[in-house]
């Protein structure tokens, strides 16, 4: 199983296979069950399916390390677009955007300029969530939120249990009670840099998750969203949210469209605050492969759908 993950993760960064896969039929079936579709509308139509489920939504435009400041630009505008029509349809939807999608490699003042506009645009609306991307990216992205939290306190920060380095910047983020969205994380990194056991990555979600409701309980600020469809993990945290008495507004929990559905309902059943992450675009190849590697059970949906 671990060498399939490391396959798919290899796979998820290889232009040949990202150019000539995504052609194919079977794959562009089976990608439909993690995404409804490559257009806004079809991200935003999902989102009212999942309202009347009574299931706040996510959505995000996949790209990565855009060229050009007008690329950019044109993701703010439709992501804008995006809230206007969320908030004319009585939608609890938020933005999450990947610094590179957003000018990250071109110019941390673009990156900056571009995330400020879309952070003033969602007061009072919900939260702009920052994602973090592969391990290069981690240090200006953190340097990216701590300037945007100044200005904006909706604004939330993704942090991946799987590097290293992840308690001591948890640590350093308390002061500024931050609105954070933990994961597991999903890009090929080194040992050195991120656990490559899954027991271990598991035990650190844990720990991450305990440090922000610890902090919450002894009268800090911020919000967590737990993001992971482990139902193991989800009753633990469930169960350690009740146990500390964690208010309801401090947590989420939050999954991918179209994974875990089982559990999606389980928990809006017991009245625990859900947010389901809705992905839309052409460039979805190396999401796709990061999604499969998180759980290689998925493989055997692709299976079906090559004998279908």
């Amino acid at each position: 199983m671990e060498l399939l993950r490391r396959a798919l993760l290899w796979a998820s960064t290889n232009p040949t296979m990202a150019h000539s896969l995504p052609r194919r039929t079977f794959v562009r079936r089976a990608v439909r069950r993690f995404m409804p579709g490559e257009k806004l509308g079809d991200a935003l139509r999902e989102a009212g399916t999942l309202d009347g489920r009574g299931i706040s939504t996510i959505v995000t435009m996949l790209g990565e390390n855009l060229e050009t400041a007008e690329q950019t630009h044109a993701i703010v505008d439709e992501y804008v677009g995006a809230m206007e029509v969320a908030e004319q349809r009585g939608l609890d939807l938020e933005i999450s955007i990947k610094p590179t999608h957003l000018g990250l490699d071109q110019d941390p003042a673009l990156v900056l300029e571009n995330a400020a506009r879309l952070a003033a645009r969602a007061e009072g609306h919900g939260t702009l969530w920052i994602d973090m991307e592969g391990s290069a990216y981690v240090e200006p992205t953190l340097d990216l939120y701590r300037q945007l939290k100044r200005r904006h306190a909706n604004v939330g920060l993704c942090l991946q249990s799987y590097l290293r380095r992840t308690p001591a910047d948890l640590e350093e983020l308390l002061d500024l009670a931050p609105r954070i969205r933990l994961v597991k994380g999903a890009y090929a990194e080194p040992a050195e840099i991120a656990f490559p056991d899954k027991s271990d990555v598991d035990a650190k979600f844990r720990e991450l998750a305990d440090t922000l409701l610890q902090h919450f309980a002894s009268g800090g600020d911020g919000f967590v969203g737990f993001g992971t469809h482990d139902p193991a993990l989800i009753d633990w945290l469930a169960a350690r949210t009740d146990e500390l008495g964690t208010a309801r507004e401090r947590i989420e929990f939050e999954m991918l469209y179209g994974i875990g559905v089982r559990d999606q309902d389980r928990l809006v059943a017991a009245g625990r605050p859900l947010r389901v992450l809705i992905s839309y675009g052409s460039a979805w190849f190396p999401w796709y492969m990061r999604r499969l590697a998180e759980r290689p059970a998925n493989i055997w949906f692709v299976v079906r759908s090559v004998v279908r």
